[in-house]
């Protein structure tokens, strides 16, 4: 069994996964006569294969308890997946390197401070959505079309928070 404390949540330890979506430390520009502060372009959406489109969606989640026990990760091969939540929602995020296999060495956990997001980049392994303390709305932008885009692998993880 593989055993991981989720660290907090950095673009920088995130950066081989995908993108952290945090308007607090991005760059961004005034619109709207001044009156909005546009964060522009925070995460890349991916769409691949036939008939690929971009959709929108809210998810609703239950929280977790821990410590997380978790017995596969998944991945979509077609496309990315962003989660941001609406109501500043704590989560776990456990992620590994795209490819056929995961090794269980570079499998990682991470907790969220609640105004952070993530972009899982295609072929991302992650765990299902896991939020914390309390029911949680995520805006999440992934992709719609054809062909299969959801892989399962086995893997039995238990996370714990530092």
């Amino acid at each position: 069994m593989l055993e991981l404390k989720a660290e907090p949540l950095t673009a920088e330890a995130f950066a081989p996964f995908g993108d952290v979506i945090d308007a607090r430390t991005s760059a961004s520009f005034p619109i709207n006569a001044g009156r909005t502060q546009r964060h522009h372009d925070l995460a890349k959406v991916e769409t691949l294969g036939e008939n690929a489109h971009t959709l929108i969606n809210i998810f609703v989640s239950q929280p977790i308890t821990l410590p997380l026990e978790l017995t596969f990760l998944e991945r979509h091969p077609q496309g990315s997946q962003a989660f941001m939540p609406l109501h500043q929602e704590r989560f776990i995020v456990v992620v590994a390197p795209p490819g056929e296999h995961i090794n269980p060495a570079d499998v990682r956990a991470f907790v969220t401070d609640g105004r952070q997001g993530v972009n899982y980049r295609a072929g991302t392994w992650h765990a299902i959505q896991s939020v914390l303390e309390r029911e949680g709305e995520f805006l999440v932008v992934d992709r719609g079309g054809d062909g299969n885009n959801c892989d399962e692998f086995p893997l039995t993880i238990t996370v714990t928070l530092t």
